[in-house]
C-alpha cells in the first residue's frame, strides 16, 4: 500500500507516538509510507532521528501530494479538517479523544468525509455512534507498544508530569501523601519505567491511555481512573487497579499494589497490545476503507 500520514500536533503525546510507530511498522512491512508533520514539531524531529520518511506539513501542497498515494491517514482533528478540504484520495481518521463529537454544521460536514474512523477504544467508538456515524464507518484499532526485553525491577512509584487540568497529577500527589508513599514525578516515562514498580495515571477524560500501555509493557502495576477506555486495558485486581477520581480511593489503592499485577499487565500487552497487533489491525482497516 501507499499511505500518506498527516499529524499537526505541536507536542509529542500519545497520538504522535502511535503515528510514528505505525509509520515505522508500515515501512518495515514493505509498504510505502510518508509522514507529514508540523514544521519544528517534536514528531518531525523524532521521525528524522528514526530515519523515517518525513516532510513538513504544507496544507496548500496536499491536493497535489495526495494523488501519489492510495490512502491518506489523518491522525488528529486539524489533520482531519485538512484531509476533508484537500485530499484527492480516500482517507481515514484516527479518533483518540473521549469527549462527544460536536454538533455544529462544520463538524457534521467534516464527519461525513472519511471512509472510516479508527477509534482507539470501544468507548470512543460509542461516542462516534452517538453522533450518528454508522458501525460500517467505524473500526476499533487499539494502540500498540513495544515490549522491552526486561521487565521493570525498581521500587519507584511514578506519576506522569503534566500541566493538563484534565489529568490528575495533583490528585495523585495528594493521595500519595495520605498513603505515605513516596511519589516521583516523571517527565520521561520510557526512561523512568525500568526503575518503577507502579504508575499512577489519573484523568477525567481518556480515550484509552497510551502511557498506561507503556507501563504495562514494562510489567509495572498501574493505578488508573475507571473512566473512558481505560477499563478496556485494565481488569481491576487482575492486571491493575481501577479507582474513581477520589482522594480516599486513590490513597487506598496504594496498599493493593503487588508484583503479580505488573506481571499480568505485561502479559496483557503481549497478548493484545503490541505494535504488531496495532499494525495488523490498521492494515485491515485500510483494506476495508479502500474497498468501501
Amino acid at each position: 500500500m501507499r499511505i500518506l500520514h498527516l499529524d499537526s500536533g505541536r507536542e509529542m503525546r500519545g497520538g504522535q507516538w502511535q503515528a510514528l510507530r505505525l509509520h515505522r511498522g508500515l515501512i518495515q512491512a514493505s509498504h510505502e509510507s510518508l509522514l507529514l508533520a508540523r514544521k519544528d514539531s517534536p514528531l518531525l524531529e523524532m521521525a528524522k532521528q528514526w530515519h523515517l520518511p518525513v516532510e513538513a506539513l504544507r496544507p496548500l501542497r496536499l491536493a497535489h501530494l495526495t494523488r501519489r498515494y492510495e490512502l491518506l491517514h489523518a491522525h488528529d482533528a486539524h489533520s482531519h479538517t485538512l484531509a476533508a478540504l484537500f485530499s484527492r484520495v480516500p482517507f481515514v481518521v484516527s479518533r483518540r479523544v473521549a469527549f462527544p463529537v460536536r454538533a455544529s454544521a462544520i463538524s457534521r460536514w467534516k464527519y461525513r468525509k472519511p471512509e472510516l474512523f479508527l477509534a482507539v477504544s470501544h468507548f470512543v467508538a460509542q461516542q462516534l455512534k452517538l453522533a450518528g456515524i454508522p458501525d460500517t464507518r467505524i473500526e476499533v484499532v487499539y494502540d500498540g507498544v513495544s515490549v522491552p526485553a526486561q521487565a521493570a525491577s525498581g521500587e519507584a512509584v511514578l506519576v506522569p508530569w503534566t500541566l493538563d487540568p484534565e489529568k490528575g497529577m495533583n490528585l495523585a500527589q495528594a493521595a500519595a501523601v495520605r498513603a505515605r508513599v513516596p511519589l516521583r514525578i516523571s517527565k520521561d516515562l520510557e526512561a523512568d519505567l525500568p526503575d518503577a514498580r507502579a504508575l499512577v495515571y489519573l484523568s477525567s477524560s481518556e480515550g484509552l491511555g497510551s502511557g498506561i500501555l507503556l507501563a504495562m509493557a514494562y510489567g509495572t502495576a498501574v493505578i488508573a481512573s475507571s473512566i473512558g477506555g481505560i477499563p478496556e486495558l485494565i481488569n481491576d485486581g487482575v492486571n491493575g487497579i481501577l479507582v474513581p477520581n477520589k482522594l480516599e480511593a486513590v490513597a487506598e489503592a496504594f496498599s493493593r499494589l503487588n508484583r503479580q499485577l505488573g506481571a499480568a499487565a505485561r502479559q496483557t500487552v503481549l497478548d493484545r497490545f503490541t505494535e504488531q497487533h496495532m499494525l495488523r489491525s490498521t492494515l485491515g482497516a485500510y483494506t476495508r476503507a479502500l474497498h468501501a
